[in-house]
């Protein structure tokens, strides 16, 4: 199966998304994980797989919106998680670039996150920009032991992806390896084992080429695997299956409904 395994799609208008997913699924892809940004998407996506078998979703705060985390959050995520469509918790992280949040709420924030996914046994779907220090610290901490991760639209490098390859985490190739001066992106595909490797869009941003400066779609997953069939040195047909499979594998939950 060909999964886009990370698509904003509530960032879309309802008759959009629906044309969206539609247009996906002429041009093969079979499965979809939208990831939440903050705790108050959680109907809109249930919502949303509830109509759609084919699309599982992620809840979540991400680091942009940490300030908005509260008092109970983490008790009222824990409940979210036990619904059928919920298959991680996402999309968390640290962002020392643009730094909405303060760094040490970002790391408070995303902390407590882990916290629940591994007490529901389910992966985290990690947002890490300009933060590799600090993210490297925080998921090395002994409470964090057991954590099952992708690190969506890596773009951390060769050192970083080193560390991240000696705790197992997954890794999602987004359209950046498309892009003419993305080197730094596509170095690291020879260096990750190939059973952690997953394809993404991360739509609505990083179209590949040939969409590059157009808003992104799931339907553009196909420009993404294609090219890392052609990284590897492989068919893409294979290379379909090796990142479904390995979607498969860290969403365990994710399956027909």
């Amino acid at each position: 199966m060909l999964v886009d395994s990370h698509c904003h799609l509530q960032s879309l208008d309802p008759e959009e998304r629906e044309a969206a997913l539609e247009a996906a699924r002429e041009r093969g892809v079979e499965g979809f994980l939208v990831p939440a940004t903050k705790l108050d998407e959680a109907d809109e996506l249930l919502e949303l797989c509830q109509r759609h078998g084919d699309v599982w979703c992620a809840l979540g705060c991400h680091p942009h919106e940490a300030a908005t985390w509260r008092r109970g959050d983490g008790e009222r995520l824990s409940e979210l998680l036990r619904e059928p469509p919920v298959v991680a918790v996402g999309e968390i992280g640290l962002d020392f670039y643009y730094d909405h949040a303060p760094r040490r709420v970002q790391e408070r924030v995303m902390r407590e996150q882990c916290e629940v996914a591994i007490d529901a046994g389910l992966p985290v779907v990690v947002h890490n920009r300009e933060s590799n220090e600090a993210m490297l610290e925080l998921i090395a901490h002994p409470a964090l032991d057991g954590l099952a991760a992708d690190f969506h639209s890596f773009a951390g490098g060769k050192e970083m992806a080193a560390a991240l390859i000696a705790r197992d985490v997954y890794f999602g190739m987004s359209g950046m390896i498309t892009f003419r001066a993305a080197d730094n992106v596509r170095e690291v595909i020879p260096q990750v084992p190939r059973q952690r490797l997953l394809v993404e869009t991360d739509t609505p941003y990083l179209a590949p080429v040939p969409y590059r400066g157009k808003p992104n779609r799931p339907a553009y997953v196909v420009e993404v695997v294609e090219r890392l069939a052609a990284e590897l040195g492989i068919e893409v047909e294979e290379a379909v299956a090796l990142t479904g499979e390995n979607f498969f594998r860290l969403y365990a939950k994710a399956g027909p409904r």
